[in-house]
């Protein structure tokens, strides 16, 4: 299983969006990117989790960063899900097919086929600075992503 250690660099990638849309870690360089991994789509502690990212969209722009969601459902199932919860600036990611291969390259797919929930923070040439796993009924709490953002800036 890969690692995702502080100061590694992470493989680029591609993943799609809940529009369909192509979402490369390569075209974020310049930005601090939030990879905000969640297990599935359509869970309350999910939700909450989601909609942190987009009601703190203007912070994270501020701040230089990009927040996206990160799960293994697929691309319709983050459309409606996005719709559901009002989501309509932050993206929510597909890693879908490969099932989980971003999750798993960063050591984060569960053996059940799910990521873990974490925040992983990468800096502005895709090293990561910052990685926390959560409790997987635990709601990552988004002060303290922004509050690293801040220090960090």
């Amino acid at each position: 299983m890969a690692s995702f250690e502080i100061g590694k660099k992470v493989k680029d990638f591609s993943l799609k969006d809940q529009d369909g849309g192509d979402f490369k870690l390569a075209d974020n360089k310049g930005k601090k990117v939030l990879l905000s991994f969640h297990p599935l789509a359509w869970t309350p502690i999910c939700a909450t989790q989601m909609k942190d990212l987009e009601k703190n969209r203007k912070v994270f722009d501020k701040l230089g960063a990009v927040a996206v969601g990160v799960s293994v459902d697929s691309v319709p199932s983050k459309k409606a899900w996005a719709k559901s919860l009002r989501i309509k600036n932050t993206k929510l990611l597909a890693d879908f097919w490969p099932h989980g291969a971003v999750a798993k390259s960063l050591g984060l797919l569960r053996r059940e086929g799910i990521s873990e929930r974490a925040n992983v923070i990468l800096d502005e040439k895709g090293k990561v600075i910052y990685r926390k796993i959560y409790p997987i009924k635990q709601l990552p709490d988004i002060s303290e992503i922004l509050d690293f953002l801040k220090s960090a800036s």
